[in-house]
């Protein structure tokens, strides 16, 4: 029996400041098994980014506040990429590819990864509360309900 080889991952990775612990092990994991690394974020809607403060990941630094309901959409994806191009820094792997698309995130997770024939997706659960999931839904749950290839979730639940 021939055993498939993953030979691409795909890293989803949103601003959460979880996103350098799912980053980081996510490489790691396909390092381990010197696969091919893409590392993508999906922006949504505005209203999404909705938030405010000072986000430092992975040596991206950005202020959100304020202007956040006035950027256009092209200025949200040089953001978008700019942070890509941290996270890639701070990974210290120049071979890794970087991608920004706009969409539903879970449909366009599972789109990209398709669209690429990824043989894993790594991405975080945020762990909500139970009534966030009911009322918002899981972006994780979705993707683990409409796809077939193998999805590595890694918890990125605070522990108080």
């Amino acid at each position: 029996m021939k055993i498939k080889k993953m030979g691409k991952v795909l890293i989803a990775l949103d601003y959460d400041p979880t996103a350098q612990k799912v980053a980081e092990i996510g490489y790691s994991l396909a390092n381990t098994m010197d696969a091919e690394v893409c590392l993508l974020h999906v922006i949504l809607d505005q209203m999404y980014y909705s938030f405010t403060g000072h986000v430092t990941i992975m040596g991206f630094v950005g202020d959100q506040t304020a202007k956040v309901n006035t950027r256009t959409a092209n200025e949200e994806k040089k953001t978008a990429q700019q942070f890509l191009d941290s996270s890639k820094k701070h990974l210290g792997d120049k071979m890794i590819q970087t991608i920004v698309v706009e969409g539903d995130i879970a449909k366009t997770i599972l789109k990209t990864a398709n669209t690429m024939h990824a043989d894993l997706i790594v991405m975080g659960s945020h762990s909500k509360k139970w009534l966030e999931n009911i009322v918002l839904g899981s972006v994780t749950h979705e993707v683990l309900n409409d796809t077939t290839i193998p999805v590595f979730i890694i918890p990125t639940k605070k522990h108080v």
